[in-house]
């Protein structure tokens, strides 16, 4: 598959947009190696930030049309989900949160100083649900979506949206339940946790995207396809993944090619491979 440059992809129209996911207040830490047991290290740079594969494919999608994307999510009912709400708000989204009396999960992220990262989650992922009071109607009228956790009675509700992608990482079960047919299941072809065995899914979704870090990726059908040189130094991968998954969903619901959404794709994993946590430098293609 050939991936095409920035510049020669077409303009996105105007498009409605919407997310289902989760979301982690995560603690992005950077060292110059990963800590040895016993030992005591500093860190060179700290941030922290509301990511997670939701939050992170709603910013990147925002970014890319300039428009308010739609995000429905869980949080609970602590300082860190008034916090995640309000950041992910001015990040230019517009929430639909099912509040939990549990606490809101956070994440660890080390990264060393050649750009990889080592993460560790504290607590339960909190999921959507289709019992949640929430606006499933405006999924209706969504040119796409994606979806990175929900329960199978809000998976059936995202079906309604005109194109539906979603990760492995809502769950095979949840998704083998569901039943629906997906236009692409994107995930990870290095992570053996979004595995997904080939015919395990009924129906099978129309595209299957495994991305591969820098040697790019493998789409079904069509082919492998190449990561581009970065953009700027490397600093930090993680959200590339989720950032790849929104170029793809933004394309893929403009009616571009398949061949055109993944080149959006990847341009925008390597560009939020530039800065520490997922927001500092994802690509933007209207202000």
């Amino acid at each position: 598959m050939q991936l095409h440059p920035l510049s020669s992809l077409p303009p996105l129209p105007p498009l409605r947009l919407a997310v289902v996911g989760h979301i982690e207040w995560v603690s992005f830490i950077g060292v110059e190696r990963l800590p040895a047991a016993g030992s005591i290290s500093h860190a060179n740079t700290f941030l922290e930030e509301p990511a997670g594969g939701g939050a992170v494919v709603a910013v990147q999608l925002a970014r890319l049309t300039g428009q308010r994307v739609r995000f429905f999510t869980a949080l609970g009912r602590d300082a860190i989900g008034r916090q995640s709400a309000e950041r992910l708000t001015a990040l230019g989204l517009d929430l639909q949160v099912a509040w939990r009396d549990g606490p809101s999960r956070r994440g660890v992220s080390f990264v060393d100083a050649s750009g990889e990262r080592t993460i560790t989650v504290i607590g339960e992922r909190l999921t959507p649900s289709a019992a949640d009071p929430l606006d499933w109607r405006q999924l209706a009228d969504c040119d796409g979506a994606f979806i990175t956790a929900a329960d199978v009675a809000a998976l059936e509700i995202c079906r309604q949206s005109r194109w539906l992608g979603a990760t492995p990482r809502v769950r095979l079960a949840v998704l083998q339940a569901a039943g629906i047919g997906l236009d692409a299941l994107i995930g990870s072809g290095l992570d053996p946790g979004e595995a997904v065995p080939a015919g395990a899914l009924d129906p099978a979704p129309l595209l299957r995207l495994a991305t591969e870090g820098a040697r790019g990726g493998l789409a079904t059908p069509g082919g492998r396809f190449a990561a581009p040189a970065l953009p700027s130094p490397l600093v930090d991968s993680y959200g590339c993944g989720d950032s790849f998954a929104a170029g793809v969903t933004a394309g893929m619901a403009a009616g571009w090619s398949v061949e055109e959404a993944v080149s959006l794709g990847c341009h925008c994993g390597a560009a939020c491979a530039g800065g520490l946590g997922p927001y500092a430098s994802q690509l933007r293609l209207a202000s």
